[in-house]
């Protein structure tokens, strides 16, 4: 649960639906609004601010601190290109040709 919610936050932050100087919930109310625990979130908070990603001011709040978005971007990136050439060293093996390969891409990502 922890994982999950502390990549929705980086999801949320590389999406730009929060962008830097967002405020984030209080500790407390996140946990309350997600029925999990107080440490829970604390552990969220802590490690996103190791990160770079969020800044916490004490008495004043948790704001977003895009520090760390090209970083985040990248990694993402290199995701998808592992994943790129998992489908190109299967579609070599079925003798698929890249033109094949490529019609089927511009289809499902079509559909998306």
């Amino acid at each position: 649960m922890y994982q999950q919610i502390k990549d929705q936050i980086k999801d949320a932050i590389l999406k730009e639906e929060l962008v830097e100087g967002d405020a984030l919930p209080s500790i407390r109310a996140f946990a309350n609004d997600l029925k999990v625990s107080v440490l829970t979130i604390r552990r969220v908070y802590e490690e996103l601010e190791q990160e770079g990603f969020i800044t916490s001011q004490v008495g004043i709040g948790t704001f977003v601190s895009a520090g760390n978005l090209e970083l985040l971007r990248d990694s993402k990136r290199r995701l998808v290109e592992q994943k790129m050439l998992d489908m190109i060293q299967t579609a070599k093996s079925l003798k698929i040709t890249k033109e094949e390969l490529n019609a089927m891409m511009d289809i499902l990502y079509e559909e998306d």
